[in-house]
């Protein structure tokens, strides 16, 4: 027969259980915004860097950078890229646009997220300035276009691993903000989640 705990004892166990699940609550919020800021430093698993530092110059190689676009299924938006693709000289700063449209008749709010591939490219490719990760609001029938800044480093041409690259995709996916998914129903969404006051 095992004896009983004393109550100060219980206690302790009470407050170190309590402490570890309220630490693993807090790292699972924690998870999406750490995780996105990692693979934005390190370029992993096909994540572009996203800096505002300038390009350090063009030089004469040129690399063809095609654009794709998607959207969830929740997502009732028609997205397109403005391009199907551009050839730029590597080290050169390049913009180019993603089209929206809303076709409901409610506003509907996204949020986008990208990846680059092949992935051993992305450690290369620099956005200056996008609209990732930013929720978006489109009014019931309203156009927008998304502008996005980039250059691809020149030193991609130095790396054994990526000197036979010749042509990135950078794609976005468009999904149902989590406040507008929750408000209509819409099922999968991503996003940030943020307190209500």
């Amino acid at each position: 027969m095992i004896a009983p705990q004393p109550p100060r004892r219980n206690g302790l166990i009470a407050a170190v259980l309590a402490g570890m699940i309220g630490g693993m609550l807090g790292l699972s919020f924690a998870a999406v915004p750490l995780y996105r800021l990692f693979c934005q430093v390190t370029g992993y698993g096909g994540t572009p860097r996203i800096d505002a530092a300038a390009s350090p110059g063009a030089v004469e190689r040129r690399i063809t950078i095609r654009f794709n676009a998607d959207v969830n299924t929740a997502m009732p938006w028609k997205f397109a890229p403005a391009q199907p693709a551009i050839t730029l000289r590597l080290g050169e700063e390049a913009v180019a646009f993603y089209v929206a449209r809303n076709p409901t008749a409610a506003p509907v709010t996204g949020v986008a997220t990208y990846n680059v591939t092949p992935e051993k490219a992305a450690r290369y490719f620099n956005k200056t300035a996008c609209f990732c990760f930013d929720e978006q609001t489109l009014a019931p029938g309203q156009d927008m276009s998304f502008p996005l800044s980039f250059w691809i480093d020149p030193a991609i041409a130095d790396d054994p691993a990526t000197r036979d690259i010749t042509t990135i995709t950078l794609s976005y996916t468009f999904f149902r903000a989590l406040d507008d998914a929750t408000i209509a129903k819409a099922g999968p969404h991503v996003g940030p989640l943020r307190a209500t006051p």
